[in-house]
């Protein structure tokens, strides 16, 4: 099964496996390109690519786990300008300022690969594999450093997740009309909307205990 993909640095490949890894994924996008989604299969993608059919299920385990290694893989570039680019997306900002401004790049980045994120929802609801949830990790670091007393963060964490993605993937990205602005544009707005509205008692004294 294909490496799930974690921040920070990868694990040490072996030379022919990292080689068959790039071309398993330059095959799986350009089979994307010429004919959508539908034409990605364990199948097509071992004849294209010249590799045995085993070959490709041990590298990815699922079809499933085919569209999200490729996800994986697009998203290198976003997680390393959360662990070492300019704030405040990256380190150096308030974690207020954190949160707002991952979720805006998460959106972008989901809206930019919509068609396989929901090719690997599709499949995990099918028995494929679950990858580990990386931006509930980032969500919940962001949260605790925010400081919230009142809130059961692990669970607000999930929860937020939830709200950054689920309305953008478990529904059709449609274009704007002309008079419409961007779709990212109304996602972004409501993510700051709901982060300040969620860490606006930052600093408040805890809760008291049920009686």
């Amino acid at each position: 099964m294909s490496t799930p993909l974690m921040w920070g640095t990868p694990q040490p490949e072996r030379a022919d496996a990292a080689r068959n890894r790039q071309l398993l994924l330059a095959t799986a996008r350009e089979l994307l390109a010429e004919a959508g989604s539908d034409a990605l299969t364990m199948d097509r993608l071992a004849e294209r690519s010249g590799l045995g059919k085993g070959t490709v299920f041990r590298r990815f385990g699922s079809r499933a786990g085919i569209f999200q290694a490729v996800l994986d893989d697009n998203e290198r570039t976003l997680q390393q300008e959360i662990l070492t680019g300019p704030p405040p997306l990256g380190p150096g900002a308030p974690p207020v300022d954190r949160l707002i401004a991952y979720g805006s790049a998460r959106i972008r980045f989901l809206a930019q690969n919509h068609e396989i994120a929901r090719a690997a929802i599709d499949g995990r609801k099918q028995g494929g594999p679950r990858r580990p949830p990386l931006s509930e990790i980032h969500i919940r670091i962001l949260l605790r450093e925010i400081e919230l007393p009142r809130a059961d963060i692990d669970l607000l964490a999930g929860q937020l997740t939830f709200a950054l993605e689920g309305p953008l993937l478990n529904q059709p990205f449609q274009s704007p009309g002309p008079n419409s602005p961007a779709p990212t544009k109304r996602f972004e707005a409501g993510w700051r909307y709901l982060v300040e509205r969620v860490c606006s008692d930052a600093g408040a004294p805890p809760a008291p205990d049920d009686a």
